[in-house]
């Protein structure tokens, strides 16, 4: 298998992940791929001309973070990071869209931040950090979805964390103070070797 990869990318890093820890990451070959250039042949393979996508053994091609995640995990053998069944998997399913969900709103709060000053949106700006505010009261609130065995939700989660405090940590501030159960959380996966393995570099 083949991964259109950008190191920048914190999607990429969740599939990276993902592969770490159900233990095939040996299986998959990166591509880098510089997914700003508008002449990228990452189109070729994703007409969003966005990074994760994968490659497969039969020249398939599976995009979005989610799907890839999900296949991984299907060739996983005994490890998996996606329950197969019962109330576990929708718990961390859930937990995975509100994380992917979180990360979508950072993205577009730094995105307008990298505007000319005269350009950017304020208003937009504070909608999409309010959400990713409560996403985080969400679940700092129900600590209890952060527990167990490691799963995809939590894997969302980390890889979200990681970029939002790489990138934005002057917008977080004190974050493990305002989100205490969350923060000691993160502390602990992140010293996880799949995620020191894969920690945010610059682009």
């Amino acid at each position: 298998m083949k991964l259109r990869w950008a190191p920048a990318s914190p999607f990429v890093r969740k599939v990276t992940v993902t592969a770490l820890e159900i233990g095939i990451d040996s299986r998959i070959e990166r591509v880098a791929t510089d997914y700003h250039d508008p002449k990228s042949d990452i189109i070729e393979h994703n007409p969003l001309g966005k990074v994760p996508a994968l490659i497969r053994d039969d020249g398939s091609v599976l995009v979005d973070s989610p799907v890839i995640c999900a296949y991984l995990d299907s060739l996983g053998g005994d490890a998996h990071v996606i329950p197969p069944d019962g109330e576990a998997r929708w718990q961390a399913l859930q937990l995975e869209g509100l994380a992917d969900g979180l990360l979508e709103q950072a993205i577009a709060v730094q995105r307008e931040r990298g505007r000319p000053e005269d350009k950017r949106w304020q208003t937009a700006t504070d909608r999409a950090w309010a959400k990713v505010e409560r996403t985080l009261d969400w679940i700092e609130a129900d600590p209890a979805m952060l527990e167990g065995k490691v799963d995809i939700g939590q894997i969302a989660l980390g890889c979200a964390l990681g970029w939002i405090e790489y990138r934005m940590s002057e917008m977080l501030g004190d974050w493990r103070a305002r989100w205490p159960a969350v923060g000691s959380w993160y502390d602990g996966f992140a010293a996880r070797p799949s995620m020191r393995a894969t920690a945010p570099v610059a682009a």
